[in-house]
């Protein structure tokens, strides 16, 4: 509503024409209020066209996306809009990205070893099941590359699903990717319900 600041994290919707008379769509995650009716946003994609005095709505609620089996096989932006020109997503279920953790009562007490089927990683750094790895390094040391196979072995071995997401891929990095999964049968190109990861 009009002299109503949007709650933190909602997700505003701006649309308009720019000064060439071309549209102009944009969905921006609101970071921070700073008053006299100012929040701080970051813009989800590219701001071009961008000019001050068009209105941004509130959408009333954090950016959604779908989950669930819709989702196997696809390539989805920050938004959860799919990228893969393979026609919309049904899911019949979204939920939005900002998201309480699970309670510790939910979780599993004892720790275990998740068996990744790297050698060297289990045997010099093994992960704990249900827990969270980081990977760091430079361009080109293999990040990406550990987690295909990561990826592929947990699809294989243990019949999980993954979701990737490709913070700072390159696009081409990204198609690649993508194609090695349908060589390697993780994603499934005849039966996405079959595949085994989701991309973002």
């Amino acid at each position: 509503p009009a002299g109503k600041l949007p709650k933190i994290l909602n997700a505003l919707r701006i649309e308009g024409t720019n000064t060439a008379g071309q549209p102009v769509a944009l969905t921006a995650e609101v970071q921070q209020l700073l008053g006299d009716h100012r929040v701080r946003a970051v813009a989800m994609s590219g701001t071009d066209g961008l000019v001050r005095g068009m209105e941004a709505l509130d959408t009333g609620a954090p950016i959604s996306v779908p989950v669930g089996e819709a989702t196997l096989g696809r390539i989805f932006n920050v938004l959860g809009e799919p990228v893969d020109e393979q026609g919309p997503v049904n899911a019949s279920t979204t939920a939005p990205i900002h998201r309480s953790a699970p309670k510790l009562t939910e979780l599993e007490t004892k720790p275990k070893v998740f068996e990744t089927g790297i050698k060297v990683i289990d045997l010099l750094a093994p992960y704990r099941q249900g827990g969270k790895v980081g990977l760091f390094g430079g361009a080109g040391v293999g990040k990406t590359v550990l987690i295909q196979e990561l990826i592929n072995n947990i699809a294989k071995e243990h019949g999980g699903v993954s979701v990737f997401g490709g913070v700072g891929e390159r696009t081409r990095e990204g198609n690649d990717l993508y194609e090695e999964f349908k060589d390697s049968g993780v994603i499934n190109a005849e039966d996405l319900s079959k595949s085994k990861v989701a991309l973002c």
